[in-house]
């Protein structure tokens, strides 16, 4: 079985309590790999490192060979793009040609802030005061700790780590327990770059033992966080005690919109991958559907025969549409929502059976499922379920459409399906999300912010609007006059 090493200043070591924790294949239920149980010791190893790069040989490069480095990043990323899917799909059990596709993408993330690195443009500003010269630039703030979950672990590291780069901090990565693998095998890459050892660092283990405490580190004043609200909140509350920035991409629970002007076939389709995607393990999962009266019944029909069609299976078999849950707390919690969900009065019309067999390894699959006769009290449609399971609700009008779109803790992401430009617009402007999708669901790119409103986070990842959520604006005053007033009179 392959022991994996912390990567701390561009070397492997091991971890200082000795000690190792299995990963496990969600398809076949197999222990592959041991992940080292890193401590507060070897934050502080890593921290460190971190801190020593950014004082001295990556603040010392020039912003145009630090992209240089972001750019051959980038080209290793493509070359390897087959072996890091491969590890990524087989700790998360997601399909591998999508985890392929992710994977190759994401290195454009790397040539885009790579070029954006010499292109962080300060400014002068035309003040109201005589004889003096102002201008404003933006500096790094330092180490940036990047805190990853186990659903994307490598698209969702680069989201942070590419801009944090870009801006000239250093990094260390706490990926999830569940999914350490793919970012070691990234690390390589890094070496292989040329990147100057302690710019970029991994500590792998749980919570308590290494994310406590990289939080909190003295020498940590950035924090770049996805995950759960509740994680979340725990994080803010401890980045608070001593006025760390952070950035928080929490959960979602997202309402994707259909009238009945829209084209149907494209909404369907639209539906369908905005939900059952990933097996709904994402964060922007369109896991309420809301249908106007009108088009309901057609619509729950179309839409229960083609889920009853897709495909379960083998996320590393080519013709497999949906893969396996990836871990078994969250295998567990699905199950329970559906159990909650028939309980409050949720009519399941397709789905909800756990898919046992040969053909389903460990047995971690449930298949895609559909209730109706929903309510939007109801907790299948407020708390974030995190699984191939859909709510849908009946709406009556735009307002109706607006208010139950917005009834809801979160704000992550919305969409809607229309052919009216002014209901697009309309919609648009109303709804309480970081992203409105308008006849598409799931669209993303590098060159744009990304981010939720409400309990599903702060600031935005993406974009020219991301590298500067990870610097600082300083304003610097110069004089022309060399007769400096005194604040005395008489002297």
């Amino acid at each position: 079985m392959k022991r994996y090493q912390l990567f701390i200043n561009n070397e492997w070591v091991d971890p200082r309590s000795n000690a190792w924790f299995e990963t496990h294949d969600p398809f076949s239920g197999e222990a592959w790999a041991e992940i080292p149980r890193a401590n507060a010791a070897d934050v502080d190893l890593a921290v460190m490192a971190a801190h020593q790069a950014f004082e001295g040989p990556w603040s010392s490069m020039s912003a145009s060979d630090r992209g240089m480095l972001l750019h051959k990043l980038g080209t290793l990323i493509e070359r390897d793009a087959a072996h890091l899917a491969a590890i990524e799909s087989r700790d998360n059990g997601k399909l591998s040609r999508d985890v392929l596709a992710q994977i190759k993408y994401m290195a454009k993330y790397y040539y885009y802030y790579g070029g954006l690195a010499d292109k962080i443009q300060g400014a002068v500003v035309p003040i109201d005061r005589p004889k003096v010269y102002n201008f404003i630039r933006y500096e790094p703030m330092g180490v940036v700790a990047c805190i990853t979950p186990w659903n994307s672990s490598l698209p969702l590291t680069t989201w942070k780590m590419a801009p944090a780069l870009c801006a000239g901090n250093t990094v260390v990565c706490k990926p999830s327990e569940y999914t350490s693998a793919s970012l070691f095998e990234l690390a390589r890459l890094f070496v292989e770059a040329g990147f100057p050892p302690g710019v970029f660092n991994i500590v792998t283990g749980f919570g308590g033992e290494v994310g406590d405490p990289l939080v909190r580190h003295p020498q940590v004043p950035r924090i770049a966080f996805t995950g759960g609200d509740e994680a979340g909140r725990k994080i803010y509350q401890a980045a608070a005690d001593n006025l760390k920035r952070v950035s928080l991409e929490l959960g979602g629970k997202s309402p994707n919109i259909v009238f009945d002007d829209a084209d149907l076939d494209e909404a369907v389709k639209g539906v369908i991958a905005g939900i059952f995607s990933a097996t709904g393990q994402t964060c922007v999962a369109g896991s309420r559907v809301l249908l106007q009266e009108s088009i309901h019944d057609a619509f729950v029909e179309r839409l229960a025969q083609i889920t009853r069609s897709a495909k379960v299976g083998d996320p590393a078999d080519p013709g497999s549409e949906i893969g396996p849950v990836t871990t078994r707390p969250q295998f567990e919690k699905i199950r329970d929502y559906i159990a909650v969900a028939k309980k409050e009065g949720a009519r399941c019309i397709t789905g909800g059976r756990v898919l046992e067999g040969p053909a389903y390894g460990a047995g971690q699959f449930i298949e895609p499922t559909i209730f109706v006769d929903v309510t939007n009290d109801m907790r299948i449609a407020q708390e974030e379920v995190f699984g191939p399971v859909l709510s849908v609700i009946k709406f009556k009008d735009e307002d109706d459409a607006i208010r139950i779109g917005n009834d809801i803790r979160f704000g992550l992401a919305a969409g809607v399906w229309t052919t009216s430009l002014h209901r697009a617009m309309l919609m648009s402007e109303k709804l309480k999300a970081g992203t409105v999708w308008i006849n598409n669901y799931r669209s993303s790119s590098y060159t744009t912010p990304f981010g939720g409103v409400k309990h599903s986070g702060i600031g935005r990842e993406g974009g020219m609007e991301s590298v500067k959520e990870f610097m600082e604006a300083k304003s610097v005053w110069i004089s022309t006059d060399l007769k400096m007033p005194s604040i005395f009179a008489g002297k």
